[in-house]
């Protein structure tokens, strides 16, 4: 009876791979640049460089949103349709906005996680990789900021500080 039981199971467990396959595609973002974080429906995938030459992700088959921020580029937003079963591949090249002028404070970050999103005052502003140790940080013009650092599991991260020129802020 038990043997009868776990081949059922087996039987139907590898008869839904396929049905599972087909509602869904794989997404590539090939993106310049490559820090561009990479959103689909406002869900928050990761850096556009980790969508390399193998790193694709499983995206629900039909049409979604997608959108690249990175905080020195115009924003791009656009929508993607998704085949079962099927590779998806969107190329984008960003605008750069005017470069600000100093006087810049720092913040750095520090997270378990280093592809956790970063977030100033609710923008996108990087992943928690690119401001996490002595010789990164993310310069800002002196002032109040909510700063939140969001990892791919887990609680986000929300504190307020207060960015001084010439001075290092680290939130942890």
């Amino acid at each position: 009876m038990k043997t009868v039981l776990a081949l059922t199971s087996s039987l139907l467990f590898a008869l839904s791979l396929p049905l599972a396959a087909q509602s869904t595609g794989t997404l590539k973002v090939k993106v310049d640049p490559g820090r561009a974080g990479v959103f689909v429906d406002g869900k928050y995938l990761g850096p556009a460089a980790n969508f390399g030459m193998t790193r694709t992700y499983n995206v629900a088959a039909g049409e979604h949103e997608l959108k690249l921020e990175e905080p020195r580029y115009q924003e791009i937003v656009t929508k993607v349709t998704i085949e079962a079963g099927k590779r998806s591949v969107v190329t984008q090249k960003m605008t750069a906005l005017p470069v600000p002028k100093p006087p810049f404070g720092t913040i750095r970050t520090h997270s378990s996680d280093k592809y956790a999103a970063v977030y100033i005052n609710g923008r996108y502003y990087g992943h928690n990789d690119e401001f996490d140790n002595f010789a990164q940080g993310l310069l800002l013009p002196p002032g109040e900021y909510e700063v939140r650092i969001e990892p791919a599991s887990g609680a986000a991260v929300v504190k307020k500080v207060t960015v001084v020129a010439d001075k290092t802020v680290i939130v942890e």
